[in-house]
Protein backbone atom coordinates (compact mmCIF):
# COMPACT_ATOMS: atom_id res chain seq x y z
CA UNK A 1 0.00 0.00 0.00
CA UNK A 2 2.87 2.33 0.83
CA UNK A 3 4.46 1.60 -2.55
CA UNK A 4 1.23 2.44 -4.33
CA UNK A 5 0.96 5.74 -2.45
CA UNK A 6 4.53 6.57 -3.41
CA UNK A 7 3.69 5.80 -7.07
CA UNK A 8 0.68 8.14 -6.98
CA UNK A 9 2.75 10.93 -5.42
CA UNK A 10 5.38 10.41 -8.17
CA UNK A 11 2.75 10.63 -10.91
CA UNK A 12 1.26 13.82 -9.44
CA UNK A 13 4.66 15.48 -9.13
CA UNK A 14 5.62 14.46 -12.68
CA UNK A 15 2.34 15.84 -14.06
CA UNK A 16 2.84 19.10 -12.20
CA UNK A 17 6.37 19.42 -13.54
CA UNK A 18 5.25 18.80 -17.12
CA UNK A 19 2.41 21.31 -16.77
CA UNK A 20 4.75 23.93 -15.33
CA UNK A 21 7.24 23.39 -18.14
CA UNK A 22 4.45 23.67 -20.75
CA UNK A 23 3.20 26.98 -19.23
CA UNK A 24 6.70 28.44 -19.23
CA UNK A 25 7.25 27.57 -22.92
CA UNK A 26 3.93 29.17 -23.82
CA UNK A 27 4.92 32.35 -21.99
CA UNK A 28 8.23 32.44 -23.86
CA UNK A 29 6.31 32.00 -27.17
CA UNK A 30 7.84 28.63 -27.95
CA UNK A 31 4.40 27.05 -28.13
CA UNK A 32 1.32 28.63 -29.69
CA UNK A 33 -1.95 26.71 -29.16
CA UNK A 34 -4.33 26.61 -32.13
CA UNK A 35 -6.94 28.42 -30.06
CA UNK A 36 -4.52 31.31 -29.51
CA UNK A 37 -3.02 31.40 -33.04
CA UNK A 38 -3.36 34.70 -34.88
CA UNK A 39 -5.22 34.09 -38.21
CA UNK A 40 -3.24 34.73 -41.41
CA UNK A 41 -4.55 37.52 -43.55
CA UNK A 42 -5.48 36.47 -47.13
CA UNK A 43 -7.48 37.83 -50.04
CA UNK A 44 -8.69 35.63 -52.91
CA UNK A 45 -8.99 36.95 -56.45
CA UNK A 46 -12.56 38.13 -56.98
CA UNK A 47 -12.56 38.58 -60.76
CA UNK A 48 -11.25 36.57 -63.71
CA UNK A 49 -8.17 37.82 -65.49
CA UNK A 50 -10.01 37.91 -68.83
CA UNK A 51 -13.41 39.41 -69.46
CA UNK A 52 -15.80 36.73 -70.77
CA UNK A 53 -16.90 39.15 -73.51
CA UNK A 54 -13.37 39.12 -74.88
CA UNK A 55 -13.35 35.32 -75.24
CA UNK A 56 -17.00 34.76 -76.09
CA UNK A 57 -16.18 32.50 -79.02
CA UNK A 58 -13.89 30.35 -76.87
CA UNK A 59 -16.54 30.01 -74.19
CA UNK A 60 -19.07 29.04 -76.85
CA UNK A 61 -16.59 26.46 -78.16
CA UNK A 62 -16.17 25.12 -74.64
CA UNK A 63 -19.93 24.73 -74.20
CA UNK A 64 -20.28 23.05 -77.58
CA UNK A 65 -17.42 20.69 -76.80
CA UNK A 66 -19.20 19.67 -73.58
CA UNK A 67 -22.40 19.00 -75.54
CA UNK A 68 -20.46 16.88 -78.03
CA UNK A 69 -18.68 14.82 -75.38
CA UNK A 70 -21.80 14.30 -73.26
CA UNK A 71 -23.74 13.12 -76.31
CA UNK A 72 -21.27 10.40 -77.31
CA UNK A 73 -19.95 9.13 -73.95
CA UNK A 74 -23.01 6.88 -73.29
CA UNK A 75 -22.25 4.96 -76.51
CA UNK A 76 -18.61 4.19 -75.67
CA UNK A 77 -17.88 1.11 -73.55
CA UNK A 78 -14.92 -0.33 -71.71
CA UNK A 79 -14.13 -3.91 -72.63
CA UNK A 80 -12.59 -6.19 -70.02
CA UNK A 81 -11.46 -9.66 -71.07
CA UNK A 82 -10.01 -12.60 -69.22
CA UNK A 83 -8.51 -15.92 -70.19
CA UNK A 84 -6.97 -18.83 -68.37
CA UNK A 85 -3.51 -19.95 -69.31
CA UNK A 86 -1.54 -22.93 -68.06
CA UNK A 87 1.70 -21.98 -66.37
CA UNK A 88 4.24 -24.65 -65.55
CA UNK A 89 5.62 -24.27 -62.06
CA UNK A 90 8.56 -26.00 -60.45
CA UNK A 91 8.05 -27.95 -57.24
CA UNK A 92 7.03 -31.32 -55.91
CA UNK A 93 3.51 -32.69 -55.52
CA UNK A 94 1.85 -31.64 -52.25
CA UNK A 95 1.65 -34.86 -50.16
CA UNK A 96 -1.49 -33.61 -48.39
CA UNK A 97 -3.21 -33.32 -51.77
CA UNK A 98 -2.16 -36.88 -52.60
CA UNK A 99 -3.52 -38.46 -49.41
CA UNK A 100 -6.46 -36.22 -48.52
CA UNK A 101 -7.76 -34.94 -51.87
CA UNK A 102 -11.20 -35.78 -53.24
CA UNK A 103 -10.44 -38.92 -55.23
CA UNK A 104 -13.25 -38.12 -57.64
CA UNK A 105 -11.08 -35.26 -58.89
CA UNK A 106 -8.04 -36.01 -61.08
CA UNK A 107 -4.61 -35.51 -59.57
CA UNK A 108 -3.09 -32.23 -60.77
CA UNK A 109 0.16 -32.11 -62.65
CA UNK A 110 2.57 -30.67 -60.06
CA UNK A 111 3.91 -28.22 -62.64
CA UNK A 112 0.61 -27.05 -64.16
CA UNK A 113 -1.25 -24.08 -62.73
CA UNK A 114 -4.11 -22.07 -64.21
CA UNK A 115 -3.52 -18.33 -64.21
CA UNK A 116 -6.18 -15.81 -65.24
CA UNK A 117 -4.95 -12.93 -67.37
CA UNK A 118 -6.99 -9.76 -67.70
CA UNK A 119 -6.83 -7.22 -70.54
CA UNK A 120 -8.50 -3.92 -71.31
CA UNK A 121 -9.89 -2.39 -74.46
CA UNK A 122 -12.62 -0.12 -75.78
CA UNK A 123 -15.65 -0.39 -78.00
CA UNK A 124 -18.58 1.61 -79.34
CA UNK A 125 -22.27 0.71 -79.70
CA UNK A 126 -23.40 0.95 -83.34
CA UNK A 127 -26.90 -0.64 -83.48
CA UNK A 128 -30.17 -0.40 -81.56
CA UNK A 129 -29.86 -4.14 -80.91
CA UNK A 130 -26.67 -3.74 -78.87
CA UNK A 131 -23.95 -4.58 -81.38
CA UNK A 132 -20.54 -3.21 -80.46
CA UNK A 133 -17.56 -2.62 -82.73
CA UNK A 134 -14.05 -3.16 -81.35
CA UNK A 135 -10.67 -4.47 -82.52
CA UNK A 136 -10.17 -8.16 -83.12
CA UNK A 137 -6.95 -8.11 -81.10
CA UNK A 138 -8.92 -6.90 -78.05
CA UNK A 139 -11.12 -10.03 -77.90
CA UNK A 140 -9.02 -12.62 -79.73
CA UNK A 141 -8.44 -15.92 -77.88
CA UNK A 142 -10.18 -14.91 -74.65
CA UNK A 143 -12.48 -16.94 -72.40
CA UNK A 144 -14.76 -14.21 -71.11
CA UNK A 145 -15.77 -10.72 -72.29
CA UNK A 146 -17.38 -8.14 -70.04
CA UNK A 147 -18.58 -4.75 -71.20
CA UNK A 148 -18.86 -1.81 -68.82
CA UNK A 149 -21.33 0.89 -69.82
CA UNK A 150 -20.91 4.58 -69.04
CA UNK A 151 -23.40 4.36 -66.14
CA UNK A 152 -21.22 1.74 -64.45
CA UNK A 153 -23.36 -1.30 -65.30
CA UNK A 154 -21.58 -4.38 -66.63
CA UNK A 155 -22.86 -6.80 -69.23
CA UNK A 156 -21.61 -10.13 -70.51
CA UNK A 157 -20.83 -9.93 -74.22
CA UNK A 158 -20.54 -12.54 -76.94
CA UNK A 159 -18.59 -12.39 -80.20
CA UNK A 160 -20.87 -12.27 -83.25
CA UNK A 161 -18.02 -12.20 -85.76
CA UNK A 162 -14.38 -11.21 -86.05
CA UNK A 163 -11.70 -10.76 -88.69
CA UNK A 164 -7.98 -10.69 -87.91
CA UNK A 165 -7.00 -9.15 -91.25
CA UNK A 166 -9.28 -6.14 -90.78
CA UNK A 167 -8.61 -6.19 -87.00
CA UNK A 168 -12.33 -5.76 -86.35
CA UNK A 169 -14.77 -7.68 -84.18
CA UNK A 170 -18.51 -7.37 -83.51
CA UNK A 171 -19.81 -8.04 -79.99
CA UNK A 172 -23.42 -8.23 -78.76
CA UNK A 173 -24.94 -7.30 -75.41
CA UNK A 174 -28.56 -7.56 -74.35
CA UNK A 175 -29.74 -4.11 -73.29
CA UNK A 176 -32.79 -2.40 -74.83
CA UNK A 177 -31.67 1.04 -73.62
CA UNK A 178 -28.43 1.29 -75.60
CA UNK A 179 -27.64 4.43 -77.58
CA UNK A 180 -25.81 3.72 -80.86
CA UNK A 181 -23.61 6.17 -82.74
CA UNK A 182 -23.82 6.71 -86.49
CA UNK A 183 -21.00 5.65 -88.80
CA UNK A 184 -19.93 8.66 -90.87
CA UNK A 185 -18.75 8.72 -94.47
CA UNK A 186 -14.97 8.51 -94.02
CA UNK A 187 -14.42 9.37 -97.70
CA UNK A 188 -15.42 12.94 -96.83
CA UNK A 189 -12.89 13.20 -93.99
CA UNK A 190 -9.96 15.51 -94.69
CA UNK A 191 -6.64 16.26 -93.00
CA UNK A 192 -7.16 19.02 -90.45
CA UNK A 193 -10.65 17.91 -89.39
CA UNK A 194 -11.25 18.11 -85.63
CA UNK A 195 -11.72 14.71 -83.92
CA UNK A 196 -12.11 13.20 -80.46
CA UNK A 197 -10.70 9.83 -79.39
CA UNK A 198 -12.67 8.18 -76.59
CA UNK A 199 -11.78 4.99 -74.78
CA UNK A 200 -10.38 3.13 -71.81
CA UNK A 201 -6.60 3.78 -71.76
CA UNK A 202 -4.81 2.00 -68.91
CA UNK A 203 -8.22 1.28 -67.35
CA UNK A 204 -9.32 4.94 -67.11
CA UNK A 205 -12.83 4.67 -68.55
CA UNK A 206 -14.40 7.45 -70.61
CA UNK A 207 -11.10 9.18 -71.31
CA UNK A 208 -11.49 11.87 -73.98
CA UNK A 209 -8.57 13.25 -76.00
CA UNK A 210 -8.79 15.63 -78.91
CA UNK A 211 -6.80 16.40 -82.02
CA UNK A 212 -7.14 16.49 -85.78
CA UNK A 213 -6.91 14.14 -88.72
CA UNK A 214 -3.18 14.33 -89.36
CA UNK A 215 -3.18 12.51 -92.69
CA UNK A 216 -5.34 10.36 -94.90
CA UNK A 217 -4.64 7.98 -97.76
CA UNK A 218 -0.92 8.33 -98.39
CA UNK A 219 -0.60 7.14 -102.01
CA UNK A 220 3.08 6.19 -101.83
CA UNK A 221 2.77 3.76 -98.92
CA UNK A 222 2.60 0.08 -99.77
CA UNK A 223 1.89 -1.04 -96.17
CA UNK A 224 -1.49 -1.01 -94.44
CA UNK A 225 -0.99 2.43 -92.92
CA UNK A 226 -1.89 4.01 -96.25
CA UNK A 227 -5.46 2.73 -95.72
CA UNK A 228 -5.83 4.18 -92.21
CA UNK A 229 -6.68 7.61 -90.83
CA UNK A 230 -3.80 9.18 -88.92
CA UNK A 231 -4.54 11.37 -85.90
CA UNK A 232 -2.60 13.23 -83.24
CA UNK A 233 -5.34 12.68 -80.64
CA UNK A 234 -3.66 10.78 -77.80
CA UNK A 235 -4.17 7.01 -78.17
CA UNK A 236 -2.71 4.70 -75.53
CA UNK A 237 -2.95 0.99 -74.61
CA UNK A 238 -6.60 0.38 -73.79
CA UNK A 239 -7.87 2.82 -76.44
CA UNK A 240 -7.92 0.02 -79.02
CA UNK A 241 -11.40 -0.46 -80.42
CA UNK A 242 -12.67 2.93 -79.28
CA UNK A 243 -14.16 5.46 -81.68
CA UNK A 244 -12.69 8.50 -83.39
CA UNK A 245 -15.51 11.07 -83.39
CA UNK A 246 -16.19 14.06 -85.64
CA UNK A 247 -17.91 17.35 -84.74
CA UNK A 248 -21.36 15.84 -85.35
CA UNK A 249 -20.82 13.00 -82.90
CA UNK A 250 -20.39 10.45 -85.70
CA UNK A 251 -17.80 7.70 -85.90
CA UNK A 252 -15.16 8.42 -88.53
CA UNK A 253 -12.81 5.63 -87.44
CA UNK A 254 -12.01 2.86 -84.95
CA UNK A 255 -8.71 3.38 -83.15
CA UNK A 256 -6.38 0.47 -83.83
CA UNK A 257 -2.64 1.25 -83.63
CA UNK A 258 0.07 3.73 -82.69
CA UNK A 259 3.65 4.32 -83.76
CA UNK A 260 5.67 4.76 -80.59
CA UNK A 261 9.14 4.23 -79.20
CA UNK A 262 7.89 4.40 -75.61
CA UNK A 263 4.78 2.21 -75.85
CA UNK A 264 2.55 5.24 -75.15
CA UNK A 265 1.15 8.02 -77.27
CA UNK A 266 3.66 10.10 -79.19
CA UNK A 267 1.12 11.83 -81.40
CA UNK A 268 0.99 9.25 -84.20
CA UNK A 269 -2.15 7.16 -83.96
CA UNK A 270 -4.18 5.30 -86.58
CA UNK A 271 -7.86 4.46 -86.99
CA UNK A 272 -9.72 2.15 -89.36
CA UNK A 273 -11.95 4.34 -91.60
CA UNK A 274 -15.67 4.15 -90.86
CA UNK A 275 -16.55 3.07 -94.40
CA UNK A 276 -14.29 0.04 -93.97
CA UNK A 277 -15.91 -0.58 -90.59
CA UNK A 278 -19.43 -0.38 -92.06
CA UNK A 279 -18.64 -2.89 -94.81
CA UNK A 280 -17.05 -5.27 -92.31
CA UNK A 281 -19.94 -4.87 -89.85
CA UNK A 282 -22.62 -5.65 -92.41
CA UNK A 283 -20.65 -8.60 -93.76
CA UNK A 284 -20.06 -10.06 -90.28
CA UNK A 285 -23.71 -9.63 -89.27
CA UNK A 286 -25.12 -11.07 -92.49
CA UNK A 287 -22.55 -13.73 -93.36
CA UNK A 288 -20.64 -14.32 -90.13
CA UNK A 289 -17.42 -13.42 -91.95
CA UNK A 290 -16.05 -10.64 -94.11
CA UNK A 291 -16.64 -11.23 -97.81
CA UNK A 292 -13.77 -9.66 -99.75
CA UNK A 293 -13.66 -9.04 -103.43
CA UNK A 294 -10.28 -9.18 -105.12
CA UNK A 295 -8.74 -8.31 -108.46
CA UNK A 296 -5.75 -10.62 -108.25
CA UNK A 297 -2.72 -8.45 -108.94
CA UNK A 298 0.50 -7.45 -107.29
CA UNK A 299 0.96 -3.74 -107.94
CA UNK A 300 2.93 -0.62 -107.03
CA UNK A 301 3.07 3.09 -107.72
CA UNK A 302 4.61 4.24 -111.05
CA UNK A 303 8.37 4.81 -110.78
CA UNK A 304 10.48 7.32 -112.74
CA UNK A 305 11.59 5.77 -116.01
CA UNK A 306 8.48 3.64 -116.40
CA UNK A 307 7.10 3.92 -119.95
CA UNK A 308 3.75 5.05 -118.51
CA UNK A 309 5.17 7.26 -115.76
CA UNK A 310 3.16 10.24 -116.94
CA UNK A 311 -0.07 8.40 -116.12
CA UNK A 312 -1.66 8.35 -112.70
CA UNK A 313 -2.60 4.96 -111.30
CA UNK A 314 -0.89 1.78 -110.19
CA UNK A 315 1.50 -0.45 -112.12
CA UNK A 316 0.72 -4.15 -112.42
CA UNK A 317 3.76 -6.18 -111.31
CA UNK A 318 2.18 -9.61 -111.48
CA UNK A 319 -1.18 -11.27 -112.23
CA UNK A 320 -2.53 -14.19 -110.17
CA UNK A 321 -3.56 -17.07 -112.49
CA UNK A 322 -7.33 -17.63 -112.62
CA UNK A 323 -8.08 -14.29 -110.96
CA UNK A 324 -10.41 -11.56 -112.28
CA UNK A 325 -7.31 -9.69 -113.46
CA UNK A 326 -6.25 -12.74 -115.46
CA UNK A 327 -9.73 -12.99 -117.00
CA UNK A 328 -9.43 -9.33 -118.01
CA UNK A 329 -6.09 -10.24 -119.62
CA UNK A 330 -4.18 -7.66 -117.63
CA UNK A 331 -0.42 -7.87 -118.15
CA UNK A 332 2.67 -6.99 -116.20
CA UNK A 333 3.50 -3.31 -116.82
CA UNK A 334 -0.10 -2.22 -117.36
CA UNK A 335 -1.07 0.96 -115.49
CA UNK A 336 -4.60 0.95 -114.08
CA UNK A 337 -5.90 4.52 -114.24
CA UNK A 338 -9.62 4.08 -113.60
CA UNK A 339 -11.76 1.44 -111.91
CA UNK A 340 -15.45 1.44 -112.80
CA UNK A 341 -15.25 5.09 -113.82
CA UNK A 342 -13.43 6.29 -110.71
CA UNK A 343 -9.86 7.59 -110.76
CA UNK A 344 -7.19 5.35 -109.25
CA UNK A 345 -4.43 7.37 -107.61
CA UNK A 346 -2.90 4.78 -105.28
CA UNK A 347 -2.83 1.10 -104.48
CA UNK A 348 -4.81 1.51 -101.23
CA UNK A 349 -7.46 3.43 -103.17
CA UNK A 350 -7.70 0.62 -105.73
CA UNK A 351 -8.08 -1.97 -102.95
CA UNK A 352 -10.89 0.06 -101.39
CA UNK A 353 -12.69 0.42 -104.74
CA UNK A 354 -12.46 -3.33 -105.34
CA UNK A 355 -13.74 -4.14 -101.85
CA UNK A 356 -16.84 -1.98 -102.35
CA UNK A 357 -17.96 -3.69 -105.56
CA UNK A 358 -20.77 -6.23 -105.51
CA UNK A 359 -19.40 -9.71 -106.16
CA UNK A 360 -19.78 -11.24 -109.64
CA UNK A 361 -20.68 -7.83 -111.06
CA UNK A 362 -18.86 -6.71 -114.19
CA UNK A 363 -16.59 -3.69 -113.82
CA UNK A 364 -14.64 -1.70 -116.39
CA UNK A 365 -10.96 -0.86 -116.00
CA UNK A 366 -9.15 1.83 -117.94
CA UNK A 367 -5.49 0.93 -118.37
CA UNK A 368 -2.45 2.20 -120.25
CA UNK A 369 -0.37 -0.45 -122.01
CA UNK A 370 2.84 0.61 -123.74
CA UNK A 371 1.55 4.17 -123.87
CA UNK A 372 -1.79 3.22 -125.40
CA UNK A 373 -5.06 3.64 -123.44
CA UNK A 374 -7.48 0.73 -123.47
CA UNK A 375 -10.48 -0.63 -121.59
CA UNK A 376 -11.02 -4.13 -120.21
CA UNK A 377 -13.93 -5.75 -118.37
CA UNK A 378 -14.04 -8.40 -115.66
CA UNK A 379 -16.22 -9.64 -112.80
CA UNK A 380 -14.93 -9.21 -109.24
CA UNK A 381 -14.83 -12.54 -107.39
CA UNK A 382 -14.60 -13.41 -103.70
CA UNK A 383 -11.04 -13.49 -102.44
CA UNK A 384 -9.79 -17.08 -101.96
CA UNK A 385 -9.01 -18.17 -98.41
CA UNK A 386 -5.33 -18.75 -99.23
CA UNK A 387 -4.96 -15.49 -101.18
CA UNK A 388 -2.72 -13.86 -98.57
CA UNK A 389 -0.13 -16.57 -99.14
CA UNK A 390 -0.49 -17.06 -102.89
CA UNK A 391 -0.31 -13.35 -103.72
CA UNK A 392 3.28 -13.04 -102.44
CA UNK A 393 5.23 -13.26 -105.68
CA UNK A 394 8.95 -12.30 -105.59
CA UNK A 395 9.69 -9.35 -107.82
CA UNK A 396 11.99 -10.20 -110.69
CA UNK A 397 14.11 -7.10 -110.18
CA UNK A 398 14.89 -8.10 -106.60
CA UNK A 399 17.53 -10.70 -105.61
CA UNK A 400 16.03 -13.96 -104.41
CA UNK A 401 16.67 -14.91 -100.78
CA UNK A 402 19.60 -17.24 -100.46
CA UNK A 403 19.88 -20.24 -98.22
CA UNK A 404 22.08 -19.59 -95.23
CA UNK A 405 23.50 -21.90 -92.59
CA UNK A 406 21.18 -20.29 -90.04
CA UNK A 407 17.85 -22.14 -90.30
CA UNK A 408 16.90 -21.10 -93.86
CA UNK A 409 17.40 -17.39 -93.11
CA UNK A 410 18.10 -14.98 -95.98
CA UNK A 411 21.44 -13.35 -96.52
CA UNK A 412 21.31 -10.53 -94.00
CA UNK A 413 24.44 -8.58 -94.67
CA UNK A 414 22.80 -5.52 -96.24
CA UNK A 415 21.32 -3.88 -93.12
CA UNK A 416 17.61 -3.25 -92.47
CA UNK A 417 15.57 -6.40 -93.00
CA UNK A 418 18.67 -8.29 -94.07
CA UNK A 419 20.21 -7.68 -90.66
CA UNK A 420 17.39 -9.44 -88.81
CA UNK A 421 17.93 -13.15 -88.07
CA UNK A 422 14.81 -15.18 -87.39
CA UNK A 423 13.71 -18.72 -86.60
CA UNK A 424 10.38 -20.57 -86.51
CA UNK A 425 8.19 -20.04 -83.44
CA UNK A 426 7.57 -23.26 -81.53
CA UNK A 427 4.95 -23.81 -78.78
CA UNK A 428 7.73 -24.17 -76.20
CA UNK A 429 9.31 -20.87 -77.29
CA UNK A 430 5.88 -19.19 -77.11
CA UNK A 431 5.55 -20.29 -73.48
CA UNK A 432 9.06 -19.14 -72.61
CA UNK A 433 8.42 -15.74 -74.22
CA UNK A 434 5.06 -15.41 -72.41
CA UNK A 435 3.17 -14.78 -75.65
CA UNK A 436 -0.63 -14.53 -75.96
CA UNK A 437 -2.48 -17.53 -77.35
CA UNK A 438 -2.73 -17.68 -81.11
CA UNK A 439 0.41 -15.65 -81.91
CA UNK A 440 1.86 -16.70 -85.27
CA UNK A 441 5.14 -15.40 -86.63
CA UNK A 442 8.91 -15.76 -86.57
CA UNK A 443 11.17 -15.16 -83.59
CA UNK A 444 14.03 -12.68 -83.78
CA UNK A 445 17.16 -14.61 -82.77
CA UNK A 446 19.66 -11.84 -83.44
CA UNK A 447 20.01 -8.36 -84.94
CA UNK A 448 23.33 -7.45 -86.51
CA UNK A 449 25.17 -4.60 -84.74
CA UNK A 450 25.17 -1.19 -86.42
CA UNK A 451 22.18 -2.22 -88.52
CA UNK A 452 19.96 0.70 -87.55
CA UNK A 453 17.28 -1.66 -86.18
CA UNK A 454 17.75 -0.76 -82.52
CA UNK A 455 14.00 -0.92 -81.73
CA UNK A 456 13.90 -4.66 -82.49
CA UNK A 457 15.08 -7.04 -79.77
CA UNK A 458 16.01 -10.69 -79.49
CA UNK A 459 12.84 -12.60 -78.59
CA UNK A 460 10.48 -10.29 -80.47
CA UNK A 461 7.97 -12.09 -82.70
CA UNK A 462 7.41 -10.61 -86.15
CA UNK A 463 3.78 -11.37 -87.02
CA UNK A 464 3.42 -9.31 -90.20
CA UNK A 465 5.69 -7.51 -92.61
CA UNK A 466 3.91 -4.70 -94.47
CA UNK A 467 0.62 -6.35 -93.43
CA UNK A 468 1.64 -9.66 -94.97
CA UNK A 469 1.45 -12.48 -92.38
CA UNK A 470 4.68 -14.43 -91.82
CA UNK A 471 4.01 -17.60 -89.84
CA UNK A 472 7.27 -19.35 -90.76
CA UNK A 473 10.82 -18.60 -91.85
CA UNK A 474 9.96 -19.76 -95.37
CA UNK A 475 7.10 -17.22 -95.61
CA UNK A 476 9.32 -14.53 -94.09
CA UNK A 477 11.95 -15.16 -96.76
CA UNK A 478 9.36 -14.99 -99.53
CA UNK A 479 7.98 -11.68 -98.28
CA UNK A 480 11.45 -10.17 -97.88
CA UNK A 481 12.30 -11.30 -101.39
CA UNK A 482 9.19 -9.61 -102.78
CA UNK A 483 9.91 -6.20 -101.24
CA UNK A 484 11.80 -3.19 -102.48
CA UNK A 485 14.36 -2.85 -99.70
CA UNK A 486 14.95 0.77 -100.65
CA UNK A 487 11.46 1.58 -99.36
CA UNK A 488 10.18 1.98 -95.79
CA UNK A 489 8.98 -1.28 -94.22
CA UNK A 490 6.61 -1.75 -91.27
CA UNK A 491 6.88 -4.73 -88.93
CA UNK A 492 4.00 -5.85 -86.71
CA UNK A 493 5.75 -7.12 -83.58
CA UNK A 494 4.60 -8.96 -80.45
CA UNK A 495 6.88 -8.54 -77.42
CA UNK A 496 5.67 -10.65 -74.50
CA UNK A 497 2.02 -9.51 -74.28
CA UNK A 498 2.32 -6.13 -75.98
CA UNK A 499 1.89 -5.51 -79.69
CA UNK A 500 3.39 -2.59 -81.57
CA UNK A 501 4.66 -1.50 -84.98
CA UNK A 502 8.30 -0.90 -85.85
CA UNK A 503 9.16 1.23 -88.87
CA UNK A 504 12.35 0.39 -90.79
CA UNK A 505 13.58 3.13 -93.07
CA UNK A 506 16.27 2.62 -95.73
CA UNK A 507 19.72 3.75 -94.62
Amino acid sequence: MKNFAKFLIFVVLLSAAVSLLYDQRIKRGELNPVSQRTPEKYTLASAPSVDSKDVASLEALNRERRVLVNSVIPSVVAIKTSKKIAVRRQGALDPFEFYFRNHRQPLRNPRDEAVVQNSLGSGVIVTDEGHIITNNHVVDQVDEIEVQLSDGRTKKARVVGADAQADLAVLKIDDPAVKPLKLADSDSVQAGDFVLAIGNPFGFEETVTDGIISSKGRPNRTDGFGDLLQTNAAINPGNSGGPLINLRGEIVGINTAIISRSGGSQGIGFAIPSNTVRNALESLLKQGRIIRGYLGIQARQPQPGHPNTDAEGVVVDDVVPGSPAAQAQLQKGDVIRKFNGRDVRSLPELRNLVSQVELNKNVELEVVRNGNPMKVTTAIKEQPIDYQATRIVPRQDQPQPQESPRSDEPDQSEGGLRSIHVSDLTPEMARQLDLPNGVRGVVVTNVDPDSGVADLQKGDVIEELNQQPVSSVVEYNKVVGSLDLNQTQVLSVCRHRARSFIVLRPR
